[in-house]
């Protein structure tokens, strides 16, 4: 995984995470990789991805059954959707229209670009 400047580091592990449990490779209730596998499959220190474990707690997405790890949580993929969307529609749209309105590009096109990289 490579991790970009603009955001701290464990963020990005949680975004990983969720991204996973929205394809589904991690299903609700079921068990994720240990902290230390996560740290050895990213290559990043242990304590990073705990911070990110930490993370998905407190946002309900993840919970921890004492000795046994880490699971996903029931309507995880919910809370991922709505925390996603309410993201892309108040800090990523606004930077495209911004774009798009610099560029002087019509909505039919932007629509039709849309439709062929959403097929």
């Amino acid at each position: 995984m490579e991790f970009k400047e603009n955001k701290a580091i464990y963020l990005q592990i949680a975004d990983y995470l969720m991204g996973r449990i929205l394809n589904e490779d991690y299903k609700e209730g079921e068990r994720i990789a240990s902290v230390r596998e996560c740290a050895a499959d990213l290559e990043v220190n242990v304590n990073t991805c705990m911070r990110a474990y930490d993370w998905l707690c407190q946002q309900e997405v993840i919970f921890t059954k004492r000795g046994l790890g880490y699971f996903v949580s029931e309507g995880a993929k919910h809370t991922i959707l709505k925390e996603k969307r309410e993201e892309f529609l108040d800090e990523t749209l606004p930077d495209i229209a911004s774009k798009i309105k610099m560029l002087g590009i019509g909505v039919e096109e932007v629509s039709e670009k849309l439709k062929t990289l959403t097929q």
